[in-house]
């Protein structure tokens, strides 16, 4: 499911923030029109490439939050599991010192509405409800504007980890595109000439930038 351009699923979960504080009711809704936000989905605690993500995004906080963004990580696991999983020092696995919210998705519904979820539920000849895959979810990422939209998402099979510096570069490139109505072409960084929105400035553009075979 393509979610870019519509409204980001909302939920109202239990998460643990500040690396120790369990929240009941943490709610997307509570960023709508205050701030942007990159939502991502890892599979499970206590793996492997998952805590290789979530110190990344840690390193990277203070360039998102002075970009007014708040960084999101989401999993199927519980809040308890969550807030072991941060008690625990680096060294034995853990993932002490990140201090983003942590959303527990226990039922799976997040997962779902975000489509990321793997796995599926289905019924044997008995009626009985059984699950076909792991039921947990794919490594999602969603970057949502201030006013609830998606504007950018990406999908990871669960060996793939993420480039965290590729999410702060398409928040830059969203933020520039509002502020100054230009575009951004392919590969641009924050700091680096955009395109304005005219077939002269495109020709102009490509011109400079790329050579004629």
């Amino acid at each position: 499911m393509i979610l870019v351009g519509k409204k980001a699923p909302d939920f109202k979960a239990a998460a643990v923030v500040n690396g120790n504080e369990i929240v009941e009711d943490f709610s997307l809704s509570d960023f709508k029109g205050k701030k942007y936000v990159i939502l991502f989905f890892y599979p499970k605690d206590f793996t492997f490439v998952c805590p290789t993500e979530l110190f990344a995004f840690q390193e990277k906080l203070e360039e998102f939050e002075s970009r007014n963004c708040q960084v999101i990580a989401c999993s199927t696991d519980t809040e308890m599991s969550h807030w072991g999983w941060l008690q625990m020092e680096r060294k034995l696995g853990g993932i002490k010192g990140v201090k983003y919210p942590l959303v527990a998705d226990t039922n799976k519904t997040i997962a779902a509405n975000y489509d990321v979820l793997a796995g599926e539920w289905d019924y044997n000849e008995e009626g009985e409800m059984i699950a076909t895959g792991e039921m947990v979810a794919y490594r999602g990422l969603f970057l949502i504007d201030k006013e609830g939209i998606v504007r950018h998402q990406v999908v990871n099979d669960m060996p793939l980890g993420r480039s965290v510096e590729e999410a702060l570069r398409v928040l830059d490139a969203l933020q520039y595109t509002e502020q100054y109505g230009q575009v951004c072409p392919a590969n641009w960084h924050k700091g680096e000439e955009a395109i304005p929105t005219t077939h002269e400035g495109v020709a102009e553009y490509l011109e400079s930038k790329f050579r004629q075979n």
